[in-house]
């Protein structure tokens, strides 16, 4: 009876050791492959509790989050041979737990190794095909995404998505960066040169036009003065005219007073004339006859 018992308790005890080995759970963080012998025989757990039969089967598993590197800055050359290192971080993931044991062994050292060979590849090239002002200033952006798509392609074949690839900072080597700066430099006062001798261009046509209008409004105004004092003085040489046809003798009074008033109107004029001029015939005759 008491072995009957002991071979009971015995039994369980196997039972529940088995069970106890071929159970395993699944994290909401992680993938899961099941192995039988180094080959893959069932994978895409769901997270929770799993078994393995038989229990020689193992269980390898993997992170499901974003990983990231950040490595060194790479040293690259542009279009005009020109070196630069380049800042950079990759984020990527694992998608297919699969691919990634099959191609890595299901080592994340070996992935990553291999990530950053690809990743390096796809700067160099990409670098290669710009020249400095492209890579640093107005393609930075077509430049990341083009990197990126070259990458994420590649990477595919390891089972794992490159979720993001940004560069932080480009700069030039010690031994080309003043160069570089100082044909920037150049290049920048020789547009500016340029710029200025355009609005000097600018300012001479500008004040020559308006020279020239000015000209031509003063030389029509003088014209149309000349004109219209060409016609008072018709109009009043007809108006002479007409007056010297009707009285001849008030005409030539008129003419005398006038002149009169013009040469002697003014204090301390002096004329030292002969009584008897002619310019006096008027002034001889005040007794009013004509």
């Amino acid at each position: 009876m008491n072995n009957s018992r002991f071979s009971i308790l015995v039994g369980f005890g196997l039972i529940f050791v088995a069970v106890g080995l071929s159970a395993f759970t699944v994290g909401e963080r992680e993938l899961a492959i099941k192995l039988a012998v180094g080959k893959v025989v069932e994978a895409n757990y769901e997270p929770g509790l799993h078994f393995r039969w038989p229990v020689y089967q193992s269980v390898s598993k993997f992170p499901s989050q974003i990983l990231k590197i950040d490595d060194p800055a790479q040293r690259v050359f542009t279009l005009e041979r020109t070196a630069m290192t380049v800042d950079y971080f990759v984020k990527w993931k694992i998608i297919d737990e699969v691919a990634f044991y099959t191609s890595t062994g299901g080592l994340q050292e070996v992935a990553m190794d291999r990530l950053r060979e690809i990743v390096k590849n796809s700067i160099v090239t990409e670098f290669g095909k710009r020249t400095i002002q492209e890579a640093i200033s107005v393609e930075r952006v077509e430049l990341m995404r083009d990197m990126l798509v070259n990458a994420a392609e590649t990477a595919k074949g390891l089972g794992i998505e490159v979720v993001d690839f940004r560069v932080k900072q480009v700069e030039f080597i010690d031994d080309v960066r003043n160069s570089v700066y100082n044909q920037m430099r150049e290049e920048r006062a020789l547009v500016a040169a340029e710029t200025r001798a355009e609005g000097r261009e600018g300012s001479e046509l500008i004040r020559s036009t308006a020279d020239k209008d000015r000209t031509i409004l003063l030389a029509e105004a003088y014209r149309d003065g000349q004109i219209i004092r060409g016609e008072g003085d018709a109009r009043a040489a007809e108006i002479y005219a007409n007056a010297y046809t009707k009285d001849a003798e008030f005409y030539a009074f008129y003419r005398s007073i006038d002149a009169y008033r013009k040469s002697l109107g003014n204090a301390g004029d002096l004329m030292v004339l002969d009584p008897n001029n002619e310019f006096f015939r008027y002034l001889n005759q005040s007794s009013g006859e004509r």
